[in-house]
């Protein structure tokens, strides 16, 4: 029988299918990178033998089901954190059974593993009067309010994370059909519209004052038409 040694389709699954198909964030391959020490760890003191000398077949279902009861009982890991771990597993036996059509059936018991049920927190939201109260917080004299006002004006007219706020840059914003930027982060990367008409049409001086701003400067940056002779 071939062997498939695991070190090779892990390394594989981290340069080509998570850094370039997937194009996952910082974040994201840490996140794996986390779960993949501690199962190889794992499997190496239960198995007896060195990270570099374990097979795709060493990794079952059966040792994945143990590994996942060791990080809730032993580090103490909760329902959400174990399903992360499996997320990751998963994602790996996904990669293996499609190249690797011989190892389907292997590959095939672990993504079955089920996720672990657990307790869902009920998502809050801010009422209209909670959102004006939030945004009259800023005040419009300082620069770091007007600034504050904006980023707060712009997460909650779109949903974006701190995160993806905290990356945004002077070049990300852009006309068009509407105001509108581009978002990175979650493994993707591509413009999506950002739902900000009314940020920029609203009634505040502010969004009025950036919009025209951003208008001038888009009209500056138009190539000048040659004067044409006029027709007698």
């Amino acid at each position: 029988m071939k062997a498939h040694p695991l070190p090779i389709y892990l390394q594989r699954f981290f340069s080509e299918r998570l850094a370039m198909q997937l194009h996952a964030s910082p974040n994201t391959v840490a996140s794996y990178r986390d779960t993949f020490r501690l199962l190889l760890k794992y499997a190496a003191d239960r198995l007896g033998r060195a990270p570099t000398a374990l097979q795709i077949a060493d990794i079952d279902a059966d040792l994945v089901g143990n590994f996942l009861t060791f990080v809730e009982t032993r580090r103490g890991n909760g329902a959400r954190s174990r399903n992360t771990r499996l997320s990751a597993i998963r994602s790996f036996f996904a990669y293996v059974a499609v190249n690797e059509p011989q190892l389907l059936h292997h590959c095939q018991q672990v993504l079955a593993m089920p996720s672990k049920r657990y307790e869902k927190r009920t998502i809050d939201y801010l009422a209209r009067a909670e959102i004006e109260a939030v945004i009259g917080a800023a005040d419009l004299t300082t620069r770091a309010g007007r600034r504050d006002r904006t980023l707060l004006l712009l997460a909650l007219q779109t949903g974006l994370r701190v995160s993806e706020l905290i990356n945004l840059t002077c070049g990300d914003v852009a006309l068009g059909t509407g105001a509108h930027c581009a978002m990175r982060g979650q493994g993707t990367q591509g413009a999506i519209d950002a739902a900000s008409e009314r940020l920029c049409k609203g009634p505040s001086r502010l969004a009025r004052g950036a919009r025209w701003r951003r208008c001038r400067a888009a009209v500056r940056e138009q190539p000048r038409r040659s004067a044409q002779p006029r027709r007698r």
